[in-house]
This record gives C-alpha cells, sequence and structure tokens, in this order.
C-alpha cells in the first residue's frame, strides 16, 4: 500500500506554514486503523462484566489506540509502517553518536511538528480519562509519545517511552518544550524549505537526504550540547526507576487491560508477565494477534474508540 501525503513545508512572512494535500486533509484519521470485524454484543457484555469487577484497574495503552487520531503505527497489517515502507524507526545508539543523524530526525521532525502536535484525542483517550475520574482506573500506562492521554485530562499517567512534547540536553539533561524548539528552528532556517511523503508513528516525515543538508540545528541554549526528544528511541531502555514505579503499580492493582498494542515490544510486555505471576486477570482490546493471548481471559478485535466509550465505569 502506497500513501502519499504532499507534505510541504514553505516561508510565509518568515512563518512556516503546512500544506496539506486534499488526501491527507480529508479522512486522514481512518488512514491507519487496520480492518476489524463488527462489534460482537456478547464480547461488550464480557468486557462490561470485567471491568465492573475491577476495583483497581490498570490500563496499558499502546500505538493502536492513537491511530483513530491519525498517527500512524509500526505494526498494524497493511497500515502501519512496516507493512506501508521498507523504513526503520530511527536507533538511540545512531542518534547519540552522529551528528549527521541528529540533522536528518530534526528537520524531518521540524517538518512533522506542526501536525502531529494538532492531534486530538480520540474517544478512547476520552474515555480513560473517564473511568479515572469515576475512579475506576487506579493507574495509566502508555507506550505512546504523543500527549494525547495528557490532552484528554488523564493525571494518574506514566508515559512509559517518555513525550514528544518534550526536548532534553544530552550535555545538561534540561527539558524544554518542543514548541520552543520549533521556534528556534524557525529562526535559523529562513529560507529552507521541503516536501515530504508520507507520514512516520513518532512525529517525523520523509526527507530525501538532498533536502536535509543544509537544515540547520540548534544546540542547547544551557550548555550547547546535542539536543534529543524526551523519547525512547529503538535501542534504549527505560529509566529503571519508572519500570519499578509501573511495576508496583501492577502489583496493587487487581486487573489489568492492554488498549491497542502487540506487546511486541518487552518494555511493555514486562509488566504482563508480573501480572500472570500475580494472578491477575488480563482482558486484551486490540486488531490483531498480541504476543500475550494466551495469557489473556479476554480478547477483543474491535476499534478502541468504538468499544470503550460502550463501557460504563461505575
Amino acid at each position: 500500500m502506497r500513501m502519499s501525503f504532499g507534505l510541504t513545508f514553505r516561508t510565509a512572512k518568515g512563518r512556516w506554514v503546512p500544506n496539506l494535500s486534499q488526501q491527507c486533509s480529508r479522512g486522514s484519521t481512518g488512514l491507519f486503523v487496520p480492518p476489524s470485524p463488527p462489534l460482537d454484543s456478547e464480547k461488550v457484555k464480557e468486557l462490561q462484566r470485567f471491568i465492573t469487577l475491577s476495583k483497581r484497574l490498570l490500563v496499558m495503552t499502546g500505538a493502536g489506540i492513537s491511530t483513530e487520531s491519525g498517527i500512524p503505527d509500526y505494526r498494524s497489517e497493511k497500515v502501519g509502517l512496516y507493512a506501508r515502507t521498507d523504513r526503520r524507526p530511527i536507533q538511540h545508539g545512531d542518534f547519540v553518536r552522529i551528528a549527521q543523524i541528529r540533522q536528518r530526525y530534526w528537520a524531518r521532525n521540524f517538518v512533522g511538528w506542526p501536525q502531529f502536535s494538532s492531534h486530538q484525542p480520540n474517544p478512547a483517550h476520552w474515555a480513560l480519562s473517564n473511568w479515572e475520574r469515576f475512579g475506576k482506573l487506579s493507574w495509566l500506562v502508555t507506550q505512546n509519545v504523543d500527549a494525547l492521554h495528557t490532552k484528554a485530562g488523564s493525571q494518574r499517567l506514566t508515559e512509559l517511552h517518555g513525550c514528544m512534547h518534550r526536548v532534553l540536553c544530552l550535555g545538561c539533561g534540561e527539558q524544554t518544550p518542543r514548541g520552543a524548539l520549533q521556534e528556534r528552528f524557525e529562526v535559523l532556517n529562513p529560507t529552507w524549505s521541503a516536501e515530504a511523503h508520507g507520514l512516520a508513528p513518532d512525529g517525523d516525515v520523509f526527507l530525501t537526504e538532498e533536502q536535509v543538508q543544509s537544515f540547520r540545528v540548534p544546540p542547547c541554549s544551557r550548555c550547547g550540547g546535542p539536543l534529543k526528544p524526551d523519547v525512547v528511541f529503538f535501542g534504549d531502555t527505560v529509566n529503571p526507576d519508572k519500570v519499578n514505579f509501573v511495576h508496583k503499580r501492577v502489583k496493587e492493582a487487581d486487573s489489568l487491560l492492554v488498549v491497542g498494542s502487540s506487546l511486541q515490544v518487552y518494555s511493555g510486555y514486562r509488566f504482563i508477565l508480573t501480572a500472570q505471576e500475580r494472578k491477575l486477570p488480563i482482558a486484551i482490546l486490540n486488531i490483531g494477534p498480541t504476543r500475550s493471548d494466551d495469557l489473556a481471559c479476554l480478547k477483543l478485535d474491535s476499534r478502541c474508540g468504538e468499544l470503550l466509550p460502550l463501557i460504563d465505569p461505575r
């Protein structure tokens, strides 16, 4: 499947503006959601019973909850990044060691940021926020870096892999808002322009090497060190303190619900193993198979945004 988005950036009175093709701007929220069967009323009742019996529910979400907001994932059949292209996500070691890799990443991210940062929560995010408000959800762990749970108002939240809306200095560790960096990019690159074809899951787009070569990347304004999004790239590890914190939340829970994750990445899968060790009931809502289907007492193949709002958290 080939998807061309014609995402163009050009200057207008010193400001950068996106020029989205009609294909991208109309109906794009459904482009990255894999096919799923119609809702099964009996399965809905089973999930309702699971939620009703849960008193200290822990929910873990993955990229599948955000595809309905227009953000692509990596592994979904036919529509994920791996299915659409031969491109692979950036590796942590390469980003840290090689300045050209950082330049390429930030150029792509700069073009993709206005669209990525404008994505909004869908009914699944709002449903989970509502569950928290009613006291049903004891803790929410997301593997996503898109800040959509925060936008929906979730507060009892751990962003396992960080958040694209923050920037981290690799030298001094200072954190700054991603929006502030966008303004610095604009000042340093007043005449730079690029046209991208295709969106990636983590806020960047696809550019040619020729387009990237003249892009200028600012250093940390505090120490002059290199800047990195405050996320866990592939090949990196989650902070041990954060891992321990989530393990404690799992041990406090009486049930676990997985929403929109294939659990292929160990950083999230390990918490399923902890839940299994503690004999917690596990339910999984995900279109397509997951690494833990055999551990679940309930598996549902439905759109998160269609099913979760049907569940009464009271």
